[in-house]
C-alpha cells in the first residue's frame, strides 16, 4: 500500500495552508471544523508537529461563548458562496454562526495517545478550550435531553432524510440569486437541490438578522430539530475528554455529569414506531421516520440497543461498501446525492471505532476493508456510490485521506 500512503500524505500537504487545511482545493477553500480534526488524525501518523498546530489553528477561532465555528475563512476565496459577508460574524477572523460535529476531543485523544511525550504540553493548552465548547453544546443545545442543531449544516449531514420535516417548515422564497461553487464543481444530481439550499439560506439570514444570539436561535429560528448523531458523537467526546483530563490532573467530574445526562437524554429519540434511533422536530414534535447513518453512531457512544442489530445488518447487506448515509430501502434513499445515500469515509471510521470500541472486532475489520476497497477503486474522493463506489463529490480529499492513512489502509 505504499503508493496509496505516499499519495495520501501528498494529498494533505497540497491541501495544507500553512496552519489549517482546506478539505479539497477550489470546491471547499476554508478550514472546517470536523474536517480539520480529520486532518489532525491523518498528520499525526507521519508529522506530530502538524497534526497539533491544525487543532490549535482551529481552537484559535473559537467564540468568547466556547463555540467553535464549522467554517473559518483565513483568506479571501473570490466567488465562493456563502462566504463571511453572507454569515455576517465578522471579527478580526471571520467565522461561519454555527457549529459542527465535535469529534475534536475524540480524534485528538488518538493523536496524542500515538506521541504522548510530543504532545502533552500542547495537550494542556487547548484542554481549556475542548472543555469550554462542550460546555457550549451542552448549555445551548441540549434542552430536549438530546442535542439539538439549529441548521443542517451543523449536523454535518447537510442534505440527508432526517432534516427534511423540519426544513419543510423553513421559507426559503426570499433567497435571491446566487452561484454555488460545489454546483459548478460536481454532477448536479451528487448535491444538494436548490429547493434546500434556498431553505438553508433563509435559516443562515435568521442567524445574521439575530446576531448569532443563541437564545433567540433556539427559541425563534424556524428550524431546530434534535439530531442522534451529535448526541452520539458528544456523549463520545465527553468520555474522550474526561479521559485526556484525567492524566493532566483536571477535575473531569462535571463532564462525566455532561455524559450521564446525555445517556439518560439519548432515550428521547427512540422512535417506538420505527424501533430506531431517529431525529425529531422539535417545533412540531414529528419524527423523520428514516434510519440514518447518524443513529448507527450509538455503539461510539455504547448507547445500542439490540433493535438497533437487526437495522444494521439490513442496511449493511443492501450496499457493498460500507455503510450508507440513510437507509437504502427508504424511499429517500438516492445512492449518488450527498447525504441521502452515498457512503461517507469518515462516517464509516466513526461507526467503525464505536464498533471496535462494543468488542465487534469482525465488524469493524469488516467496514475498514471495505473503506480500504472504495478508495483503492475510486481514490481520494469525498463520498462514493455505496452499491458500485462510483466516485463522488470532490476529488483529493482531506478527510479520506486521513482515514486511509490513520485507519482504513492500516
Amino acid at each position: 500500500m505504499t503508493m496509496l500512503d505516499d499519495q495520501a500524505r501528498a494529498i494533505l500537504r497540497g491541501n495544507d495552508r500553512g496552519g489549517y487545511t482546506v478539505p479539497t482545493d477550489m470546491l471547499y477553500p476554508f478550514q472546517w471544523n470536523w474536517d480539520s480534526a480529520f486532518a489532525a488524525w491523518g498528520f499525526s501518523t507521519f508529522d506530530s508537529d502538524r497534526a497539533w498546530r491544525e487543532f490549535e489553528t482551529l481552537f484559535a477561532a473559537q467564540w468568547a461563548d466556547g463555540m467553535v465555528p464549522h467554517m473559518v475563512f483565513h483568506d479571501a476565496a473570490p466567488g465562493y458562496f456563502p462566504g463571511p459577508e453572507v454569515w455576517g460574524v465578522g471579527g478580526d477572523v471571520p467565522t461561519s454562526g454555527i457549529s459542527q460535529p465535535p469529534v475534536a476531543a475524540t480524534l485528538m485523544r488518538m493523536v496524542w495517545e500515538a506521541d504522548p511525550e510530543a504532545g502533552t504540553e500542547r495537550l494542556r493548552a487547548l484542554y481549556p478550550r475542548l472543555l469550554a465548547w462542550h460546555r457550549w453544546w451542552m448549555q445551548t443545545r441540549c434542552a430536549s435531553g438530546a442535542v439539538a442543531v439549529c441548521h443542517p449544516w451543523e449536523s454535518g449531514r447537510d442534505n440527508c432524510p432526517d432534516w427534511d420535516v423540519g426544513l419543510a417548515n423553513v421559507d426559503g422564497s426570499g433567497a435571491g440569486d446566487y452561484a454555488r461553487r460545489d454546483a459548478a464543481e460536481v454532477d448536479g444530481e451528487q448535491r444538494p437541490t436548490k429547493l434546500e439550499y434556498d431553505r438553508y439560506l433563509a435559516l443562515v439570514r435568521f442567524g445574521k438578522d439575530c446576531g448569532w444570539d443563541q437564545q433567540t436561535i433556539v427559541e425563534r429560528c424556524p428550524f431546530l430539530m434534535a439530531d442522534p448523531g451529535i448526541t452520539f458523537l458528544l456523549i463520545r467526546a465527553h468520555d474522550d475528554l474526561a479521559a485526556l483530563g484525567r492524566p493532566l490532573g483536571e477535575d473531569v467530574s462535571e463532564i462525566e455529569g455532561w455524559a450521564a445526562q446525555l445517556r439518560a437524554g439519548v432515550q428521547t429519540l427512540w422512535n417506538p414506531e420505527l424501533q430506531s434511533f431517529d431525529a425529531r422536530d422539535l417545533r412540531s414534535g414529528a419524527w423523520a421516520g428514516v434510519i440514518g447513518s447518524g443513529a448507527l453512531l450509538c455503539w461510539l457512544a455504547r448507547c445500542e440497543r439490540p433493535e438497533m442489530e437487526a437495522h444494521l445488518a439490513r442496511m449493511w447487506d443492501a450496499v457493498t461498501y460500507g455503510l450508507p448515509s440513510s437507509d437504502p430501502e427508504a424511499p429517500s434513499f438516492e445512492r449518488k446525492r450527498y447525504w441521502r445515500g452515498p457512503v461517507w469515509p469518515q462516517m464509516n471510521a466513526l461507526i467503525g471505532l464505536g464498533l471496535l470500541s462494543a468488542g465487534r472486532d469482525w465488524d469493524e475489520a469488516r467496514l475498514r476493508e471495505e473503506t480500504a476497497a472504495l478508495i483503492e477503486s475510486a481514490g481520494f474522493r469525498e463520498y462514493f456510490d455505496p452499491l458500485d463506489a462510483a466516485p463522488c463529490g470532490g476529488d483529493n480529499f482531506t478527510w479520506t485521506a486521513a482515514v486511509w492513512l490513520a485507519w482504513a489502509g492500516r
